[in-house]
């Protein structure tokens, strides 16, 4: 009889490990994310809203890990949201360890908040998470456990071997080259851009250095516009050399695409976009790739569409309140 066993996960020392494990399942799923282990152990760095030493959590098959649970919390709005992320082998599925994990992370994220390490207590919370349509049964893993689909994220593409449009910036306006004295400016402004974003979170200690930590960043890749010494509107522009490789494209991405609210309605977003195109393009990618929440109250998908941007899929967002 096979032998189950949950334990903690020893993280960085178990790095390669689980880049191998998530590797696995992702090719399998194909969600479009394959993380290097340089980049994990800067994402999985302890913060306020996660510690890998009580918010990861393994489950070994016969002394092989063959899956993975992560529990994190963000401050939103409205709600302190537990977000539990999870992994099991296509091979040992329907064998209810996907059920193991997720009981251990509802038991862990009402652990935080009874410890007031979970956020802050006089809001509602709630334990959700995300999964693409390209794996049809997490909908039907989410639904079966009383949670309810509530949001939806379009990853979409777009071919650049097709014309780029040539659109001049707004009258005042210029980009400049990023600097190392620049990088709080822009990072301030990037998050101000999504204030008003149905998922944006309260920055916790860390995330500013975290950010500028990340490995495959590329600063030279960035469209950034100023007015004087305002930042006006900015995308982060980002070539990820492992997932191109795995999945045999050439994809660049605008991972975050933000003009800041007095200047909006005045075509940047659009003239940084086309920029942004042509540097992907220059440096060899044949795609770009971005996402974008299907209700953004900037009117983003409409955008995105009209400069040929096209949905290859979709991630459902699915909530259930920790109160119950």
């Amino acid at each position: 009889m096979a032998v189950v066993r949950l334990r903690a996960i020893d993280f960085p020392a178990e790095v390669e490990t689980v880049v191998d494990l998530i590797t696995e399942i992702n090719m399998h799923d194909q969600p479009g994310w394959f993380p290097t282990v340089a980049a994990l152990k800067n994402d999985w760095t302890a913060s306020p809203s996660f510690r890998p030493d009580r918010d990861l959590q393994g489950v070994e098959l016969d002394g092989r890990l063959v899956g993975l649970a992560r529990h994190s919390w963000r401050d939103r709005p409205a709600v302190v949201s537990h977000r539990v992320e999870l992994w099991v082998h296509p091979a040992h599925r329907r064998r209810g360890l996907g059920s193991r994990l997720l009981a251990w992370a509802e038991a862990r994220a009402r652990e935080s908040i009874a410890d007031g390490t979970g956020g802050p207590t006089d809001k509602a919370h709630q334990l959700g998470g995300a999964g693409p349509d390209s794996v049809p049964a997490a909908a039907a893993f989410a639904t079966a456990r009383g949670f309810a689909p509530y949001r939806y994220h379009f990853e979409m593409r777009r071919p650049l071997g097709d014309p780029i449009p040539d659109l001049r910036l707004p009258d005042g306006l210029e980009l400049r080259p990023v600097t190392h004295e620049q990088h709080r400016a822009i990072w301030d402004a990037d998050e101000e851009a999504f204030r008003d974003h149905w998922d944006h979170a309260a920055p916790v200690e860390g995330d500013f250095e975290r950010f500028f930590a990340e490995p495959e960043l590329d600063p030279t890749l960035w469209q950034v516009a100023w007015d004087g010494d305002e930042v006006a509107g900015l995308i982060i522009n980002t070539i990820y050399a492992r997932e191109n490789e795995l999945e045999g494209v050439l994809v660049g991405w605008l991972d975050s695409v933000a003009t800041r609210r007095p200047w909006r309605g005045r075509g940047l977003a659009g003239a940084l976009i086309v920029r942004s195109m042509a540097a992907l393009r220059d440096r060899g990618m044949s795609e770009a790739g971005l996402g974008v929440d299907a209700e953004n109250p900037t009117g983003a998908l409409r955008l995105y569409e009209r400069f040929g941007f096209r949905r290859i899929r979709t991630w459902n967002f699915y909530r259930r309140p920790l109160d119950s």
